[in-house]
């Protein structure tokens, strides 16, 4: 049985209710006390981990509990032949944990004559150079500023040299083709969310095995991208808590909340990012500020909750398609209209097929509300041989859309109704995508309309996402009384991709219709470049 007081303090704080762990983490003690501090035949270097720890404090940081409990299985070894028992780690947790601070200290430990590896080179791993650069620039303006180091280690732009090791740290982007053979010691892997494959890793990790005791850590803050590189490694870290896979030498840390609801309470925050275990630092207290201040602003931007709750909380939503807004939010676009006589608007088309139906609506800006006006048009025929479960001939009734006896929806429709407008509000411009504004463009602009295109319309949907998503939440758009534009609204679910951005799609590609919803958006995408408050048009319509 082995023991080391940075492991033993951190399993007293957890047993003695000091700090709040998630499943994962507890999983981690339980595995450890029954699968490996139990055995024999490993052994904690008790001097590394305590010069580790001397060496952050002297150059970087005083490091908290959960970063000392990580640094003791980093050095801790097989009696037989002094190799790493741990030779992966996962370092999964929120934004803001610490993740990189750690890593920086550990890598300049790693080259330096403390630890004592000849050639013991260290590679930074990112998508981005700015990310891959993040650890590097640290360690970097620690040698320049930090009086005595220079004597060690020799910085540059490109790589930092631990001259008694003869030990080089350098970055790169993970392209996998721009791996220009350093035989690495450890890898760092950081935004290991974005990974779609294990190409990458696959790539790095070829060069190991050639220097003793390599290692390799991947870090990050959960992400977007499903079925991914990250997925399939929490699925191994789970199998080893598990104990499933006992012999795995990959050693999960992962903090995250249990359960979406604790997002609501602040005690429960520490489970994602241990930088809030009181006592905190005064990093963490100024983190925990900035997080309560993020939470707060949920409340009036609602569309920052799918980031809040993967990055900060470090729970990714399982389910990445979701209603644009909730049924009251959408039910409270049901209000009186003002009077709209003389105010100007933009136009808004959504024409996706010429077989079922095209919307058509004016978009007005009053103070700070958005009042949307529309129509629909829709085949008989489309109707007879699709049996919708919606109330088209009350809309009909209603004055919300007209039923068309064509084999397609003549082009005229929609040229009349705006021409129609015309004499009512002031019509700037008609925003409408390119997919079929081919059909009705030249009769539009025959009617002196300005055209505004659209070349992807889904392009649009993440910038318009998170107003879209406020306006709803602060009630701030009126569809009167339009149980259509209601419809349609309530058809949308919001797709995040693998990226993070965000798409309108339909619920149902042929029975629930999105059109109306489409032309709103792409009228409210040039909405404010080209509205201004209660703006009347009848002054510009003067030939001075």
């Amino acid at each position: 049985m082995i023991a080391n007081k940075y492991v033993d303090e951190y399993i007293h704080l957890y047993e003695t209710g000091q700090i709040k762990l998630n499943k994962e983490r507890i999983m981690l003690l339980e595995h450890l006390q029954k699968r490996v501090l139990i055995r024999d035949d490993i052994y904690f270097d008790k001097k590394l981990i305590d010069d580790f720890i001397a060496f952050s404090e002297k150059w970087y940081f005083p490091l908290n509990s959960f970063q000392k409990f990580i640094a003791a299985f980093v050095f801790l070894f097989y009696k037989e032949d002094d190799a790493v028992f741990y030779d992966q780690f996962l370092l999964l947790m929120a934004r803001g944990a610490g993740k990189n601070g750690l890593i920086s200290v550990l890598i300049h430990f790693l080259i330096s004559p403390l630890h004592g590896i000849q050639k013991y080179n260290v590679s930074i791993v990112a998508n981005t150079e700015k990310q891959a650069k993040m650890s590097f620039v640290e360690v970097y303006d620690t040698i320049e500023t930090k009086e005595g180091l220079s004597d060690y280690f020799y910085p540059t732009k490109k790589e930092i040299k631990g001259l008694d090791t003869n030990s080089i740290i350098q970055y790169h982007t993970s392209n996998a083709s721009s791996k220009d053979g350093l035989r690495d010691g450890a890898v760092i892997y950081d935004e290991i969310h974005r990974y779609e494959t294990a190409e990458t890793v696959n790539v790095f990790s070829s060069g190991l095995g050639k220097v003793k005791n390599a290692r390799e850590f991947f870090i990050g803050t959960d992400g977007f991208v499903r079925e991914g590189f990250l997925d399939k490694t929490k699925e191994r870290a789970l199998s080893i808590l598990k104990g499933d896979e006992p012999e795995d030498s990959l050693f999960p840390f992962i903090c995250r909340i249990d359960e979406a609801n604790e997002i609501d309470d602040p005690d429960m925050w520490e489970k994602a990012n241990p930088m809030f275990s009181k006592p905190m630092s005064e990093y963490g207290r100024g983190l925990f500020k900035k997080v309560q201040a993020q939470y707060r602003q949920l409340s009036s931007n609602p569309s920052g909750y799918s980031e809040f709750i993967t990055k900060r909380m470090n729970l990714p939503e399982v389910d990445l398609a979701k209603d644009i807004a909730s049924r009251e939010e959408i039910m409270a676009t049901n209000r009186e209209m003002p009077d709209l006589k003389h105010k100007t608007c933009v136009g808004g088309l959504d024409f996706a097929s010429i077989k079922d139906f095209a919307a058509v609506g004016l978009l007005f800006k009053v103070k700070d509300e958005y009042i949307w006006k529309s129509h629909s048009f829709v085949r008989r025929g489309f109707l007879n041989s699709v049996k919708m479960k919606a109330p088209i001939r009350q809309w009909e009734d209603e004055g919300l859309l007209t039923i068309l006896d064509e084999p397609v929806i003549d082009i005229k429709h929609i040229v009349n109704w705006f021409v129609e407008m015309r004499e009512i509000y002031g019509i700037k411009s008609i925003v409408a995508d390119t997919f079929r504004l081919d059909l009705v463009k030249s009769a539009l602009e025959a009617e002196g309309f300005h055209i505004l295109y659209i070349r992807n319309p889904k392009a649009i949907h993440s910038l318009l996402a998170p107003r879209v998503e406020t306006m709803f939440a602060n009630k701030k758009i009126i569809f009167g009384p339009n149980g259509l534009m209601r419809w349609y609204t309530n058809n949308v679910y919001v797709h995040i991709k693998k990226d993070g951005n965000k798409e309108y799609l339909k619920k149902d590609e042929v029975m629930r219709k999105t059109d109306g919803f489409q032309a709103f958006t792409h009228a409210l995408w040039q909405a404010d470049n080209l509205l201004e408050d209660e703006v009347e048009f009848v002054l510009d319509a003067i030939d001075f």
